[in-house]
């Protein structure tokens, strides 16, 4: 519990690929299972990023306490001295925001060609595949594959333009790159989360299925724990009719449920953990009495920490 609280006070991002369109069935904050008996991994996913990062460990002890602090005075909104479950809460969305508004900008600028403050589905076809759709020098199997994400855009930007007009403004582009925040575009994310497992093309997600777009065994691998928590999260609680199945309904129900708040739940977990007082709040001696385990091999095997932007501090 000690190493992810580095991990809160360092920011919120989601390491997506300009170019990456699959919405996949990430689980909340994280596509890691939240289980701290087993490592910390979703707790540090929610709050660092891999894209544009520095190893933590090349700060010294100092400048990571100084830096904490005043990450720390930022999230304390109200001054008392304390980060409460609202402002860490809040903190969370911020981050949570602003990468995606960042992402957004930075594909606009490459996509918008002609400068206009939109980006036609023209724009962003021609800039995307180019000629690879059309170039025969390139492997047939290439080709497909450029076509299937061809086709999988499209049908997207379709969904997004709202008005069809063929052009989309800044908001139907965010949705168009995060179709999950926008509740017009739910369904389309289930509709591509069924087709990204499954398989055999059935329409529906079987167990191995399900288990198998996370974890394939190599000859002699023991099968992780988590993945016997899965298994059981999957019969017990994703299929709810007992069919053995996972329909759309049921996607929806798992990957974009109505009544979980990801950043509620992280705050609330994050919280409970590293509250040693149990006052419902975090002081700052409470994180900072983390500080020693900055530099430990589990925190620095993951690798890199999205440090706070320098606007910020």
């Amino acid at each position: 519990m000690q190493l992810f609280i580095v991990a809160l006070l360092l920011g919120l991002t989601f390491a997506v690929p300009p170019r990456e369109k699959r919405v996949h069935h990430q689980q909340e904050l994280s596509d890691h299972v939240h289980d701290d008996a087993h490592g910390f991994q979703y707790d540090h996913e929610a709050f660092l990023g891999k894209e544009e990062a520095k190893t933590f460990d090349q700060l010294t002890p100092e400048e990571s306490q100084a830096r904490l602090g005043k990450i720390v005075d930022r999230i304390d909104t109200d001054k008392d001295g304390f980060v409460s479950h609202a402002e860490l809460r809040h903190w969370i969305k911020h981050r949570q925001n602003k990468y995606i508004e960042e992402n957004v900008n930075k594909n606009w600028k490459e996509y918008d060609q002609n400068n206009d403050d939109k980006i036609s589905w023209i724009e962003y076809k021609n800039t995307t595949y180019g000629t690879y759709l059309d170039d025969e020098s390139e492997p047939l199997q290439d080709r497909e594959m450029y076509k299937s994400m061809f086709n999988r855009d499209q049908r997207r930007f379709k969904k997004a333009d709202k008005d069809g007009d063929g052009i989309a403004t800044r908001e139907e582009f965010t949705a168009f790159l995060h179709p999950e925040e926008s509740d017009y575009m739910k369904e389309l994310v289930v509709q591509e989360t069924v087709e990204d497992i499954d398989k055999n093309g059935d329409g529906k997600i079987s167990l191995q299925e399900y288990i198998g777009d996370t974890f394939t065994a190599e000859d002699g691998e023991t099968e992780p724990d988590w993945v016997a928590t899965e298994r059981k999260q999957f019969s017990e609680y994703r299929d709810t009719n007992k069919d053995g199945f996972l329909d759309a309904r049921e996607v929806a129900m798992w990957i974009l449920p109505d009544d979980i708040d990801p950043a509620e739940n992280e705050a609330r977990h994050l919280i409970h953990e590293t509250d040693k007082d149990n006052d419902g709040r975090l002081s700052m001696s409470e994180i900072m009495d983390q500080l020693e385990m900055i530099k430990i091999s589990t925190l620095t095997d993951y690798g890199t920490l999205l440090m706070a932007d320098h606007d910020e501090l």
